[in-house]
């Protein structure tokens, strides 16, 4: 018996009978070899770790664009965040770690620069729309590696895929992600506004505070074991109707106070017009872009989709390096 069929063993003897076992996957597009050491779940994971598209995640705006400051939150500080909220939810209710922590990695590599500034205007602009869920499994299954993909599990592309409150997961843990995405957002947030001077602890309503709590930590205790207590033993991941509630009402405090706060968002309209500017001008200039990119285009993939698939890549950093390239004069010396 090898090591990989050791661990799968172990999952049938200790985890939840309603746990996505690694035995049991759908597989993946394309069949492999398996591995004599990692459950599938793992081998995904390590994947997404090692991708190019997880490492440019730590240049991608969270919440407040290009910060000032070392201790904002990036995309990649989120992303973390919500597969460590996941793993302790997986963990006490006895379901697959390695699969909440796949789906957590990877539930926004095909985040735009600019955050969610960058998704409205490519999905504005592009005949094709774009939404950064959808952008994440294309991500997986066709833009790493120079367009080979990184042939993930069905499981885990579906729990990308429906990571949003919009999402219904086939999987409890895709349900733990979806949820452990809102729970890690809202604290870190909230943490990020406070030391913007944007918040104080205690503009949290009473409503919300006297169920939640009144500081970031204190809230996130009472969300995570709310979900535990509630779930432990079901074959669904739920919430107590009291928690749910000061959840949705902290989250519309949030989009009132921070996420549509003109100060906090007074560069996105700039943010903006950069990404449909230089979505406009690689559209008209497509030698402009990587060879890889315009593989894809020769593979029949539409260049309107793909010049989305470069600029929605980018970091910030890289973005606004770009458009200075291109747009904005240079000194002359002679």
């Amino acid at each position: 018996m090898t090591i990989r069929e050791t661990q799968e063993q172990w999952e049938k003897e200790y985890l939840s009978p309603y746990a996505a076992f690694s035995m049991n996957s759908k597989g993946r597009d394309k069949e492999e070899e398996p591995c004599d050491i990692r459950p599938v779940y793992q081998r995904d994971r390590d994947r997404i770790l090692h991708s190019k598209s997880f490492r440019r995640l730590k240049d991608k705006t969270q919440v407040f664009l290009t910060p000032e400051g070392d201790h904002y939150r990036t995309r990649l500080t989120h992303t973390l965040e919500v597969s460590q909220n996941a793993r302790t939810i997986a963990k006490a209710l006895q379901l697959n770690e390695e699969l909440v922590e796949a789906i957590a990695l990877g539930h926004d590599l095909g985040h735009t620069p600019f955050g969610h500034a960058g998704e409205r205007a490519l999905n504005r602009i592009c005949p094709y729309g774009f939404e950064h869920a959808k952008q994440s499994v294309r991500t997986v299954e066709l833009l790493e590696k120079d367009g080979q993909g990184l042939n993930l599990t069905w499981e885990v592309r579906d729990g990308i895929l429906n990571h949003q409150t919009v999402g219904t997961p086939s999987t409890l843990e895709g349900k733990i992600v979806r949820l452990s995405d809102k729970i890690a957002y809202m604290h870190h947030d909230m943490d990020d506004a406070i030391r913007a001077g944007i918040l104080i602890d205690m503009d949290i309503p009473r409503e919300i505070g006297d169920v939640l709590g009144y500081t970031t930590g204190e809230r996130l205790d009472s969300l995570i074991h709310d979900i535990v207590i509630n779930s432990s033993g079901k074959d669904d991941i739920l919430m107590s109707d009291e928690v749910s509630t000061a959840m949705k009402k902290l989250r519309q405090f949030m989009f009132e106070r921070v996420y549509q706060n003109p100060e906090a968002k007074s560069e996105e309209g700039k943010a903006e017009m950069l990404m449909e500017t230089l979505y406009d001008y690689y559209l008209y200039h497509l030698e402009a872009m990587p060879s890889e990119y315009l593989r894809l285009i020769d593979k029949g993939e539409p260049k309107e989709m793909v010049v989305c698939d470069y600029v929605g890549a980018m970091t910030d950093r890289f973005a606004i390096s770009t458009y200075e390239e291109i747009y904005i004069p240079k000194s002359w010396h002679g």
